[in-house]
């Protein structure tokens, strides 16, 4: 409870209570309130229209870029908060202070963000120092953490930079191991290919992660992301991108010019899926099959091996069946949350039979196309005892069934290839196909 402010009079010997003036707390926007760059959100909000109407301008100066931003429409209602600081506004509003914000520029997204939270108003910090606010300047509280640190730790940079999704890039060695050339030189080349692709594809990951900010923060489990949880700075983000992809072409050219080529026609395709593929129903996922078996044909360029078409068409009806079950898994989930429709996927959660079926069909194909690479002429010069390859045809059976039904029991949150490095029953039919393959040998 506030003391009153006692004042004496001349030539009285009682004191006289005056009420102290109404307590009022200015919270600062950016870089206490809000966990992340306001231009960039409004930038990132919808990153085509923001270009279509700078071209409409016909100018790049900063004058017309920060006006289309200042005219973007943002999400108020998703923004990465701090915590902290909205607690300690709501318990000052709790105890009926008047509460306000501070923000420098972009004042329609700052008056948007006060209106969304309930704030009393925004003032411009020039008009706060010379005293043009609406309140009494003697009992402002002022939440300022702009001098704070707020840098990432290296947890987060793993996360936003999906180290876990490395695993995806041992494809690479998968030429190398079933042509059975394990030399040192060629590990060596692979190694390095491997390296090229993780950063190409962290890169990548930021730069999806950017362009889908608005959706992942109305995801049940996409917005814990580093950027979409305000986590990572955007500007952070910016920085990263081209440093990944650098190191990826410096190490690309260590190799050869033509796995340039693939590391190339790889982000391209990885770009075209964020900009437009992911939002096409069905072409998403033949991409994503397409960017899974170009690891496979960047790892033969980078060993220098001739690509089986037995690999070749084996892991496209492969990587075909786990992308729709990444993408039934993704569906089911929601359906089981009771979300609506994505919005920014071409599918709807009526489709998850079909997909399934499909998922199955792929799956199949693919033991069929084992099952006649195992009965041809070509297993003879690889394999000393072919007859034993046929012992993987159950166990493939297993791992795409079990695949199918954890994804269909909603318990498969992650991408179906990290969660086989995850799940212990699909580690143990992995190791069991490995050491068949080594005793077939």
């Amino acid at each position: 409870m506030e003391q009153p402010v006692w004042q004496y009079e001349s030539g009285t010997a009682e004191p006289s209570a005056a009420p102290a003036p109404a307590r009022t707390l200015v919270v600062d926007l950016e870089g206490t309130l809000l966990r992340s760059e306001l231009a960039y959100e409004a930038l990132f909000a919808d990153v085509g229209s923001a270009f279509a109407r700078l071209r409409a301008k016909g100018a790049l100066g900063p004058a017309a870029v920060g006006d289309v931003l200042a005219q973007a429409e943002i999400d108020y209602a998703h923004l990465p908060y701090d915590a902290d600081v909205l607690n300690r506004a709501l318990a000052a509003r709790a105890r009926g202070e008047k509460i306000y914000l501070a923000a420098g520029r972009f004042a329609r997204h700052a008056a948007g963000i006060a209106a969304h939270l309930g704030f009393d108003g925004v003032v411009a910090p020039a008009d706060l120092a010379a005293g043009a606010v609406p309140f009494d300047r003697a009992a402002i509280e002022r939440i300022n953490d702009r001098g704070t640190s707020r840098r990432a730790s290296f947890q987060t940079w793993a996360k936003a930079l999906r180290v876990y999704q490395y695993a995806k890039n041992t494809l690479v060695f998968v030429p190398a191991i079933t042509a059975h050339q394990m030399h040192f030189a060629t590990l060596g080349y692979a190694l390095l290919a491997f390296m090229a692709f993780s950063a190409c594809a962290s890169g990548a990951y930021l730069m999806n992660d950017l362009l889908d900010l608005a959706a992942d923060r109305q995801h049940p489990t996409k917005r814990h992301r580093a950027l979409a949880a305000g986590e990572l700075p955007i500007s952070s983000a910016l920085l990263a991108i081209p440093a990944l992809w650098g190191f990826a072409v410096a190490a690309s050219l260590c190799i050869s010019p033509l796995f340039l080529g693939v590391l190339g026609a790889y982000l391209a395709t990885t770009i075209a899926y964020s900009l437009v593929l992911k939002r096409k129903m069905l072409v998403d996922v033949v991409t994503l099959a397409g960017l899974y078996t170009l690891r496979i044909i960047a790892g033969a360029v980078g060993v220098g091996v001739v690509l089986s078409e037995w690999l070749l068409i084996f892991s496209l009806f492969v990587f075909t069946s786990l992308a729709l079950i990444k993408r039934f898994s993704e569906l089911s989930m929601r359906q089981g949350a009771g979300l609506a429709d994505p919005s920014n996927r071409d599918y709807r959660i009526t489709d998850l039979h079909v997909i399934a079926a499909m998922a199955a069909a792929s799956a199949m194909n693919a033991v069929t196309v084992f099952s006649l690479y195992v009965s041809s002429s070509a297993v003879t010069p690889l394999y000393s005892r072919p007859w034993m390859l046929w012992l993987l045809n159950p166990l493939l059976l297993y791992w795409f069934g079990r695949a199918l039904m954890m994804a269909h029991r909603r318990e498969m949150p992650d991408d179906p290839i990290i969660y086989t490095f995850r799940d212990g029953a699909s580690r143990i039919t992995v190791a069991a196909m490995i050491c068949i393959m080594l005793a077939a040998i």
